[in-house]
């Protein structure tokens, strides 16, 4: 069957009556004497619309029907019976943005196919654009499957259809460059795709995968861009034409700063570590040590590295820079006390880790409950121990 959307693609609009209405999970199965939504198929995503009042998101074939799928309602009552006559709407913003792809795909594919010897995209994107600029004509004709014309030197291309297919079949014609079978919805002439822009391609096993945007897409995505480079010129102190250089700068700036703290997070690490080590005549029984570096800071094991006190325990954090409350935990101490301290201290701090022998490890999300840990480990040591906290 051909439905109404596919005789005519720019038709929103439509009259038409219930077949029937079938309750399914969560809504209704509708099937109309004929149907301006267009079902999913060949590749095209279903329309979006209306039937009367009701919303419709998805439309599939099966057969020589078009089933419709419309949510329940509060009142859980039938949206339709069979027999009334409704109105179909189609959300046209979705429908010709959708035509804009397929057709532009359909063309694509028959350029890249004609120009196998020559497939670079900066040939391919302007023998497209040169051809919409020309207006192009695509025509949609419907023929009986026995239909001799489907073996004719124009048509001889055809894809291969889903074995449910039964009725007139469509052929889609891109006047000089391709004739196939199919179910889409297409633009009358290729002026109507107004642009097409290539933007990249994909070698895989046997293929080619092309990502390409067309119509409106193209104009979106331009709008896109130019705002990105407002931003970067702000952001950059510099135009467009600069923007590459003032980037690799930057980078070079950054990565330069990273060996810079990172080489002054390892010499305090070592100096906190000696200074604890230097303690000889009043050993600390704890240690609490919270930092805001970034979980990727080397502090904390630069500092376990160094420090040489295996009789103390340790309570390290260093939380990331956004204030988020989210972070890094180590404990490290005696066995027993590692494993009684680690899961309760990991739980206060919403973490999520393990501990084995002298060592507790954890990733943890709320840094901020920080000073009820440390009252659990003070009530675990005996107050009369030395303790250093920072």
């Amino acid at each position: 069957m051909v439905f109404k959307c596919q005789e005519n693609s720019f038709l929103t609009e439509f009259k038409t009556k219930v077949i029937s209405c079938e309750k399914v999970d969560k809504g209704y199965n509708v099937i109309f004497e004929d149907t301006v939504l267009f079902p999913e198929g060949g590749g095209q995503p279903s329309d979006h619309g209306h039937v009367n009042d009701r919303v419709v998101k998805s439309i599939i074939r099966k057969g020589a029907e078009a089933i419709h799928f419309i949510e329940d309602e509060a009142d859980s009552t039938p949206p339709f019976i069979a027999g009334q006559e409704v109105i179909q709407l189609v959300d046209w913003t979705r429908r010709f943005d959708h035509m804009q792809q397929h057709s532009g795909q359909h063309l694509i594919t028959a350029i890249f196919d004609r120009e196998y010897n020559h497939k670079q995209l900066e040939r391919i994107e302007r023998i497209c654009n040169q051809l919409i600029v020309d207006c192009t004509p695509v025509e949609v004709n419907v023929y009986e499957p026995n239909d001799p014309a489907l073996k004719s030197d124009v048509t001889r291309a055809t894809r291969g259809l889903p074995d449910d297919v039964t009725g007139p079949l469509r052929v889609v014609t891109i006047a000089g460059i391709e004739s196939n079978m199919c179910c889409g919805t297409h633009v009358r002439n290729l002026g109507q795709l107004q642009s097409i822009k290539l933007l990249s391609v994909e070698k895989t096993k046997n293929k080619c995968l092309v990502h390409f945007l067309v119509g409106g897409r193209v104009l979106r995505k331009l709008s896109e861009c130019y705002e990105r480079e407002v931003q970067l010129n702000t952001l950059l102190n510099g135009g467009p034409s600069a923007h590459i250089d003032l980037a690799k700068k930057l980078q070079s700036t950054v990565r330069t700063t990273q060996r810079i703290a990172k080489k002054l997070t390892i010499e305090l690490a070592s100096a906190e570590a000696e200074k604890l080590n230097s303690l000889r005549d009043a050993l600390p029984k704890y240690v609490f040590l919270h930092r805001s570096d970034g979980q990727d800071s080397d502090f904390i094991s630069t500092f376990l590295r160094m420090v040489k006190l295996p009789e103390c325990f340790f309570f390290l954090t260093n939380s990331d820079t956004d204030g988020s409350g989210k972070g890094q935990l180590v404990l490290q101490g005696k066995q027993e006390d590692v494993a009684q301290l680690g899961p309760e201290i990991c739980t206060m701090l919403d973490g999520k880790g393990n501990g084995k022998g002298t060592r507790f490890n954890a990733k943890v999300n709320k840094l901020q409950n920080l000073t009820l840990c440390e009252n659990l480990i003070r009530k675990h040591f005996p107050h009369e121990d030395s303790v250093v906290e920072k």
